[in-house]
């Protein structure tokens, strides 16, 4: 872990099972605690079906239909069986096109998107994320170049992960376990939680030359009243993670506990609420190292990615992180 002091403007190379140390009482920590649920989906185009190739081995057969890839965003319908998705392949797929999972789970294209994502309808009965836990994959992030394994679904989660909707982990999150956690109460800070659904829009590259164009797609949220009371009555709020940031300090400009959010934070941004941030290492040209930058300083934060290059620490969502005080 390596902590940055803003003030100082220095850093120290320590080890996350440290981090319980730099809380204090009065202060407030605020986790995300979205769940990531199996939104990777592979099928084939309904109604066309495989034939025999050759006369003399009609064991053999051609996939006349092809493998269709649905990769669920978010849904778009109170029973949530109308669902934001990218589809590939994606000029095949038009409006109209059904999609089989297995035998029991069927989706049909109904809208395009202005980007080229779909708008898809499930047609079968019962609760959807139960049949995505069925036919569904956990969807790993895309340098790890390895199908998912069952062990994935638990893998890839935060320990206190309990709310169902992300396509991505908070990978901030991922350094606690249950054990640093208490140590943290212990340390006489609170615990609050919030909900942000993490779509694929937080993880976007930044295309735009002027980053005031860049648009993030809208992440659904909410912040539970007893939350709302401990962040209120904090002396310093520490967000775990870019997406309790975002969480936060849109609620401090809207005063709306749930709601969608589409925030954009970069240089220049004012901070009302969070004191104190800790985060992952984020990739160039991402909203979220801009974020980092709002939060720290450009020229500062870039002097300690250098170090933390130069050290060896480890980047992406299983990497090392980084606590901004």
């Amino acid at each position: 872990m390596l902590v940055l002091d803003r003030r100082q403007g220095r850093w120290e190379d320590r080890m996350f099972r440290d981090f319980p140390s730099y809380l204090r009482p009065g202060d407030c920590l605020v986790i995300n605690d979205s769940k990531v649920f199996p939104s990777r989906l592979y099928g084939h185009r309904a109604g066309v079906y495989s034939r025999p190739v050759g006369k003399n081995n009609p064991k053999r057969h051609q996939n006349l239909s092809g493998r269709v890839e649905v990769f669920l965003l978010r849904p778009v319908s109170e029973d949530r069986k109308t669902w934001q998705a990218l589809v590939r392949p994606g000029r095949k797929m038009r409006t109209g096109e059904r999609v089989r999972f297995d035998e029991r789970l069927e989706a049909e294209i109904i809208a395009r998107g202005e980007y080229g994502e779909r708008t898809i309808r499930f047609l079968s009965d019962g609760d959807i994320y139960e049949m995505l836990d069925r036919v569904g994959h956990v969807p790993l992030p895309p340098y790890i170049r390895r199908a998912d394994l069952p062990v994935d679904r638990d893998r890839y989660q935060t320990v206190y992960a309990r709310e169902v909707g992300s396509v991505a982990a908070p990978t901030a999150g991922f350094h606690f376990t249950p054990e640093i956690l208490s140590r943290c109460r212990e340390q006489g800070a609170e615990v609050a939680r919030v909900t942000l659904h993490v779509g694929l829009g937080t993880f976007q590259p930044v295309h735009t030359e002027n980053v005031e164009e860049h648009r993030l797609h809208a992440e659904h949220y909410e912040i539970p009243a007893e939350s709302l009371v401990t962040m209120h009555a904090a002396k310093r709020i520490v967000a775990v993670g870019t997406t309790s940031v975002r969480t936060i300090e849109t609620y401090a400009r809207t005063h709306a506990a749930t709601g969608e959010t589409e925030l954009f934070i970069y240089p220049g941004f004012e901070f009302r609420m969070v004191g104190a941030l800790l985060t992952n290492f984020h990739l160039p040209k991402s909203s979220l190292l801009l974020l980092v930058c709002a939060f720290a300083g450009r020229e500062f934060v870039l002097d300690a990615y250098r170090h933390a290059v130069e050290t060896g620490y480890r980047f992406y969502s299983y990497g090392d992180c980084m606590l901004i005080l």
